[in-house]
């Protein structure tokens, strides 16, 4: 019998090796972040659970740093602010959370990541409307079919797996790959 790792793994390989149609997306993804940084906007990142770890995660990468020391980048996570998340959710909604931070927030060009392994979170697609409603652009990191969300994004990055766990595994790398290809494409490493 094999061992849930081995499994895993092997569902990841598998995975991994579907993920190469994405190439497309996600160069067009760094070049929208890349134009938005370069014209002194900022990348907003929104998601729940796993995926607002990621978002913190990848908002960190931007700030500090990621291959080298070079100037910090305009990044926020959505997801890190508990006193605005608990007052939002408390007086509005929780479907609400993200999306009064983007109205307050947020600027025409300024662009959203939206990561969500289904596209269907309802607080999500708030953002994602708000974000719309500003003329911010909007990034999906998404999984499955890609959701509701899929529809509303200028580029949409769907992993094409059912299984929670793989998609944000991909959505790891492929978060990680656009901090590097943003670096490479505004001259910094």
């Amino acid at each position: 019998m094999n061992s849930l790792f081995k499994i895993n793994l092997a569902e990841q390989i598998a995975l991994l090796q579907a993920l190469g149609p994405l190439d497309s997306s996600i160069a067009r993804a760094v070049s929208l972040a890349a134009q938005t940084l370069r014209a002194g906007g900022k990348l907003m990142f929104c998601g729940n659970g796993g995926s607002a770890a990621d978002c913190q995660h990848l908002a960190a990468e931007l700030t500090g740093r990621f291959i080298k020391d070079r100037r910090p980048l305009a990044a926020i996570a959505l997801s890190t602010d508990t006193s605005a998340i608990t007052c939002i959710g408390n007086d509005y909604s929780f479907d609400e959370v993200f999306a009064r931070q983007v109205q307050g927030l947020g600027r025409a060009g300024d662009v959203l990541i939206a990561i969500s392994t289904s596209g269907n979170s309802r607080n999500v697609i708030r953002a994602v409307e708000e974000s719309r409603a500003a003329g911010m652009y909007v990034i999906g990191l998404l999984g499955r079919d890609g959701g509701a969300v899929n529809k509303l994004c200028d580029v949409a990055i769907v992993v094409p797996s059912q299984v929670t766990a793989r998609i944000q595994e991909s959505h790891i790398l492929i978060g990680h790959t656009l901090c590097g290809m943003i670096e490479q494409q505004l001259g910094l490493v």
